[in-house]
Protein backbone atom coordinates (compact mmCIF):
# COMPACT_ATOMS: atom_id res chain seq x y z
CA UNK A 1 0.00 0.00 0.00
CA UNK A 2 1.45 3.39 -0.94
CA UNK A 3 1.42 6.39 1.40
CA UNK A 4 -1.18 8.11 -0.78
CA UNK A 5 -3.53 5.13 -0.71
CA UNK A 6 -3.19 4.79 3.03
CA UNK A 7 -4.00 8.41 3.80
CA UNK A 8 -6.90 8.49 1.35
CA UNK A 9 -8.26 5.44 3.18
CA UNK A 10 -7.80 7.21 6.49
CA UNK A 11 -9.71 10.25 5.24
CA UNK A 12 -12.62 8.12 4.11
CA UNK A 13 -13.01 6.35 7.43
CA UNK A 14 -11.97 9.16 9.76
CA UNK A 15 -15.52 9.88 10.89
CA UNK A 16 -15.93 6.33 12.13
CA UNK A 17 -12.75 6.52 14.19
CA UNK A 18 -11.24 3.43 12.58
CA UNK A 19 -7.99 5.00 11.36
CA UNK A 20 -5.23 4.63 13.91
CA UNK A 21 -1.49 5.30 14.06
CA UNK A 22 0.69 4.14 11.19
CA UNK A 23 2.27 0.75 11.78
CA UNK A 24 5.29 0.95 9.45
CA UNK A 25 6.78 3.89 7.59
CA UNK A 26 9.91 4.04 5.41
CA UNK A 27 11.36 6.85 3.31
CA UNK A 28 13.33 5.46 0.37
CA UNK A 29 16.35 6.84 -1.48
CA UNK A 30 14.16 9.06 -3.67
CA UNK A 31 12.66 10.74 -0.63
CA UNK A 32 9.36 8.92 -1.18
CA UNK A 33 7.64 7.86 2.04
CA UNK A 34 5.79 4.54 2.09
CA UNK A 35 3.31 3.57 4.78
CA UNK A 36 1.85 0.19 5.72
CA UNK A 37 -0.73 -0.52 8.41
CA UNK A 38 1.38 -3.56 9.40
CA UNK A 39 4.91 -4.56 8.32
CA UNK A 40 5.02 -6.12 4.81
CA UNK A 41 4.81 -9.90 4.82
CA UNK A 42 5.19 -10.54 1.06
CA UNK A 43 8.40 -8.93 -0.19
CA UNK A 44 10.02 -9.03 -3.62
CA UNK A 45 13.71 -8.09 -3.72
CA UNK A 46 15.28 -7.18 -7.06
CA UNK A 47 18.83 -6.48 -5.93
CA UNK A 48 21.13 -9.14 -4.37
CA UNK A 49 22.43 -6.82 -1.63
CA UNK A 50 18.84 -6.04 -0.58
CA UNK A 51 17.96 -9.74 -0.59
CA UNK A 52 20.93 -10.43 1.65
CA UNK A 53 19.96 -7.58 3.97
CA UNK A 54 16.41 -8.90 4.39
CA UNK A 55 17.75 -12.36 5.21
CA UNK A 56 20.43 -11.08 7.59
CA UNK A 57 17.63 -9.34 9.49
CA UNK A 58 15.97 -12.75 9.88
CA UNK A 59 13.13 -12.14 7.41
CA UNK A 60 14.02 -14.53 4.57
CA UNK A 61 10.63 -16.16 5.09
CA UNK A 62 8.92 -12.95 3.93
CA UNK A 63 10.58 -13.04 0.50
CA UNK A 64 8.27 -14.33 -2.24
CA UNK A 65 10.54 -13.64 -5.22
CA UNK A 66 14.00 -12.31 -6.08
CA UNK A 67 16.10 -11.27 -9.07
CA UNK A 68 18.08 -13.90 -10.96
CA UNK A 69 21.37 -12.93 -9.33
CA UNK A 70 20.24 -13.28 -5.70
CA UNK A 71 21.93 -16.50 -4.58
CA UNK A 72 22.76 -16.01 -0.89
CA UNK A 73 21.85 -17.33 1.59
CA UNK A 74 20.87 -20.79 0.39
CA UNK A 75 17.28 -20.19 1.52
CA UNK A 76 16.66 -17.82 -1.42
CA UNK A 77 17.83 -20.22 -4.12
CA UNK A 78 14.47 -21.95 -4.32
CA UNK A 79 12.45 -18.73 -4.61
CA UNK A 80 10.86 -17.63 -7.91
CA UNK A 81 13.41 -15.80 -10.07
CA UNK A 82 11.78 -12.70 -11.52
CA UNK A 83 14.38 -11.57 -14.06
CA UNK A 84 17.24 -9.13 -13.70
CA UNK A 85 17.27 -6.21 -11.34
CA UNK A 86 17.57 -3.72 -14.18
CA UNK A 87 14.91 -5.37 -16.34
CA UNK A 88 12.73 -7.67 -14.19
CA UNK A 89 9.66 -9.43 -15.53
CA UNK A 90 6.92 -7.04 -14.47
CA UNK A 91 4.25 -9.72 -14.93
CA UNK A 92 6.18 -12.17 -12.74
CA UNK A 93 6.62 -9.57 -10.00
CA UNK A 94 2.91 -8.70 -10.08
CA UNK A 95 1.98 -12.40 -9.87
CA UNK A 96 3.68 -12.66 -6.46
CA UNK A 97 1.19 -10.12 -4.98
CA UNK A 98 3.93 -8.34 -2.99
CA UNK A 99 3.29 -5.87 -0.19
CA UNK A 100 6.63 -4.25 -1.06
CA UNK A 101 9.08 -4.40 -3.95
CA UNK A 102 12.70 -3.58 -3.06
CA UNK A 103 14.55 -2.30 -6.12
CA UNK A 104 17.58 -0.31 -7.24
CA UNK A 105 17.31 3.27 -8.46
CA UNK A 106 19.00 2.14 -11.69
CA UNK A 107 16.20 -0.31 -12.55
CA UNK A 108 14.14 0.52 -15.64
CA UNK A 109 11.01 -1.02 -14.08
CA UNK A 110 10.37 1.38 -11.19
CA UNK A 111 7.71 3.51 -12.86
CA UNK A 112 6.03 0.56 -14.56
CA UNK A 113 5.69 -1.36 -11.28
CA UNK A 114 4.33 1.74 -9.54
CA UNK A 115 1.79 2.24 -12.32
CA UNK A 116 0.45 -1.23 -11.55
CA UNK A 117 -0.26 -0.17 -7.98
CA UNK A 118 2.70 -1.87 -6.30
CA UNK A 119 4.61 -0.24 -3.46
CA UNK A 120 8.11 0.21 -4.88
CA UNK A 121 10.85 0.99 -2.36
CA UNK A 122 14.00 2.30 -4.08
CA UNK A 123 17.19 1.53 -2.17
CA UNK A 124 20.68 1.46 -3.69
CA UNK A 125 23.73 2.11 -1.50
CA UNK A 126 27.03 2.98 -3.17
CA UNK A 127 29.16 3.76 -0.10
CA UNK A 128 29.50 2.61 3.51
CA UNK A 129 27.19 5.31 4.84
CA UNK A 130 24.62 4.14 2.30
CA UNK A 131 24.92 0.55 3.48
CA UNK A 132 24.36 1.63 7.07
CA UNK A 133 21.34 3.69 6.00
CA UNK A 134 19.81 0.88 3.93
CA UNK A 135 20.17 -1.66 6.73
CA UNK A 136 18.22 0.76 8.94
CA UNK A 137 15.60 1.38 6.22
CA UNK A 138 15.04 -2.32 5.61
CA UNK A 139 14.82 -2.83 9.38
CA UNK A 140 12.11 -0.15 9.54
CA UNK A 141 10.22 -1.81 6.70
CA UNK A 142 10.35 -5.13 8.52
CA UNK A 143 9.05 -3.51 11.71
CA UNK A 144 12.23 -4.19 13.70
CA UNK A 145 13.45 -2.23 16.68
CA UNK A 146 15.96 0.42 15.59
CA UNK A 147 18.50 -0.59 18.25
CA UNK A 148 18.33 -4.21 17.10
CA UNK A 149 18.97 -3.18 13.50
CA UNK A 150 21.81 -0.84 14.46
CA UNK A 151 23.57 -3.72 16.19
CA UNK A 152 24.11 -5.46 12.83
CA UNK A 153 26.01 -2.43 11.56
CA UNK A 154 28.00 -2.07 14.78
CA UNK A 155 29.17 -5.68 14.60
CA UNK A 156 30.18 -5.23 10.96
CA UNK A 157 31.98 -1.96 11.65
CA UNK A 158 33.92 -3.50 14.54
CA UNK A 159 34.94 -6.43 12.32
CA UNK A 160 36.33 -3.97 9.75
CA UNK A 161 38.40 -2.22 12.42
CA UNK A 162 39.74 -5.54 13.72
CA UNK A 163 40.77 -6.60 10.21
CA UNK A 164 42.58 -3.32 9.60
CA UNK A 165 44.52 -3.71 12.83
CA UNK A 166 45.53 -7.26 11.90
CA UNK A 167 47.39 -6.26 8.73
CA UNK A 168 51.18 -5.90 8.79
CA UNK A 169 52.62 -2.41 8.48
CA UNK A 170 54.29 -3.47 5.22
CA UNK A 171 50.91 -3.69 3.46
CA UNK A 172 49.82 -0.18 4.40
CA UNK A 173 49.91 2.39 1.64
CA UNK A 174 49.81 -0.18 -1.17
CA UNK A 175 48.40 1.42 -4.33
CA UNK A 176 45.52 -0.74 -5.56
CA UNK A 177 43.45 -1.01 -8.73
CA UNK A 178 40.18 -2.90 -8.18
CA UNK A 179 38.38 -3.84 -11.41
CA UNK A 180 34.66 -4.54 -11.09
CA UNK A 181 34.25 -5.94 -14.62
CA UNK A 182 36.14 -6.07 -17.88
CA UNK A 183 34.36 -3.20 -19.64
CA UNK A 184 36.51 -2.09 -17.76
CA UNK A 185 34.78 -0.49 -14.79
CA UNK A 186 36.75 0.12 -11.63
CA UNK A 187 35.92 0.89 -8.00
CA UNK A 188 37.07 4.39 -7.00
CA UNK A 189 37.82 5.88 -3.59
CA UNK A 190 34.18 6.99 -3.23
CA UNK A 191 32.67 3.52 -3.70
CA UNK A 192 32.03 1.14 -0.82
CA UNK A 193 34.84 -1.04 -2.21
CA UNK A 194 37.19 1.94 -2.24
CA UNK A 195 36.17 2.87 1.29
CA UNK A 196 36.90 -0.67 2.46
CA UNK A 197 40.36 -0.46 0.89
CA UNK A 198 40.93 2.84 2.70
CA UNK A 199 39.84 1.29 6.01
CA UNK A 200 42.47 -1.41 5.38
CA UNK A 201 45.19 1.17 4.85
CA UNK A 202 45.47 0.80 1.07
CA UNK A 203 45.44 3.63 -1.48
CA UNK A 204 43.16 3.57 -4.51
CA UNK A 205 44.54 4.70 -7.88
CA UNK A 206 41.04 5.82 -8.95
CA UNK A 207 40.17 9.14 -7.27
CA UNK A 208 36.76 9.88 -5.81
CA UNK A 209 36.20 12.59 -8.41
CA UNK A 210 35.74 9.88 -11.07
CA UNK A 211 32.52 8.71 -9.39
CA UNK A 212 31.98 5.45 -7.47
CA UNK A 213 32.30 3.01 -10.38
CA UNK A 214 33.79 4.79 -13.39
CA UNK A 215 34.52 3.32 -16.79
CA UNK A 216 38.31 3.34 -16.92
CA UNK A 217 40.63 4.08 -19.80
CA UNK A 218 43.15 1.18 -19.68
CA UNK A 219 45.95 3.68 -20.39
CA UNK A 220 45.06 5.47 -17.13
CA UNK A 221 45.87 2.27 -15.20
CA UNK A 222 49.15 1.84 -17.09
CA UNK A 223 50.20 5.38 -16.20
CA UNK A 224 49.17 4.91 -12.56
CA UNK A 225 51.19 1.65 -12.39
CA UNK A 226 49.48 0.21 -9.26
CA UNK A 227 51.34 -1.97 -6.76
CA UNK A 228 48.51 -4.49 -6.70
CA UNK A 229 45.55 -5.42 -8.90
CA UNK A 230 42.33 -7.10 -7.74
CA UNK A 231 39.99 -8.67 -10.33
CA UNK A 232 37.46 -11.46 -10.82
CA UNK A 233 38.53 -14.69 -12.52
CA UNK A 234 36.46 -13.94 -15.63
CA UNK A 235 38.52 -10.80 -16.23
CA UNK A 236 42.03 -11.94 -15.37
CA UNK A 237 42.94 -14.00 -18.49
CA UNK A 238 42.90 -10.96 -20.79
CA UNK A 239 44.78 -8.46 -18.64
CA UNK A 240 48.20 -8.95 -20.20
CA UNK A 241 46.69 -8.58 -23.67
CA UNK A 242 45.71 -4.98 -23.00
CA UNK A 243 48.18 -2.51 -24.51
CA UNK A 244 50.97 -1.77 -22.06
CA UNK A 245 49.60 -3.85 -19.21
CA UNK A 246 52.19 -6.66 -19.40
CA UNK A 247 54.86 -4.09 -18.45
CA UNK A 248 53.11 -2.94 -15.28
CA UNK A 249 54.91 -3.87 -12.07
CA UNK A 250 51.86 -5.58 -10.56
CA UNK A 251 51.62 -8.05 -13.43
CA UNK A 252 55.37 -8.51 -13.92
CA UNK A 253 55.80 -9.31 -10.24
CA UNK A 254 52.61 -11.41 -9.95
CA UNK A 255 50.98 -8.99 -7.51
CA UNK A 256 47.53 -9.91 -8.76
CA UNK A 257 44.60 -11.26 -6.72
CA UNK A 258 42.00 -13.15 -8.75
CA UNK A 259 38.67 -13.76 -7.02
CA UNK A 260 36.34 -16.67 -7.70
CA UNK A 261 32.73 -15.96 -8.80
CA UNK A 262 31.49 -16.66 -5.26
CA UNK A 263 34.06 -14.31 -3.74
CA UNK A 264 33.35 -11.68 -6.40
CA UNK A 265 29.68 -11.77 -5.37
CA UNK A 266 30.71 -10.96 -1.82
CA UNK A 267 33.03 -8.16 -2.91
CA UNK A 268 30.69 -6.26 -5.24
CA UNK A 269 27.50 -6.33 -3.14
CA UNK A 270 27.09 -3.40 -0.73
CA UNK A 271 25.30 -5.25 2.03
CA UNK A 272 25.66 -7.25 5.22
CA UNK A 273 28.61 -9.37 4.01
CA UNK A 274 31.00 -6.42 3.78
CA UNK A 275 33.12 -7.68 6.64
CA UNK A 276 33.68 -10.85 4.59
CA UNK A 277 34.52 -8.65 1.58
CA UNK A 278 37.08 -6.79 3.67
CA UNK A 279 38.58 -10.09 4.81
CA UNK A 280 39.09 -11.13 1.17
CA UNK A 281 40.80 -7.81 0.43
CA UNK A 282 42.89 -8.06 3.60
CA UNK A 283 44.07 -11.56 2.65
CA UNK A 284 45.07 -10.22 -0.75
CA UNK A 285 47.01 -7.31 0.78
CA UNK A 286 48.69 -9.63 3.26
CA UNK A 287 49.86 -12.00 0.51
CA UNK A 288 50.58 -9.69 -2.39
CA UNK A 289 51.32 -6.14 -1.23
CA UNK A 290 54.96 -5.13 -1.82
Amino acid sequence: MSAVKFWVGCWLVLASGSCFAVGTQVTDDRGVTHVWATPPQRIVSLLPSLTETVCTLNACDRLVGVDRYSNWPAAVQGLPKLGGGIDPSVEAVLAQRPDAVLIARSSRAVEQLQALGLTVVVLEPTDLAGVQRVIAQVGQLLGLDAAQTALHWQVMDQALSTLAQSLPASSRGARVYFEVNNAPYGASESSFIGELLTRLGARNILPAAMGPFPRVNPEFVVRADPDLIMVGDQTSPGLTQRPGWAKMRALRQQRLCVFSPADSDVLVRPGPRMAEAARLMADCLRRKAP
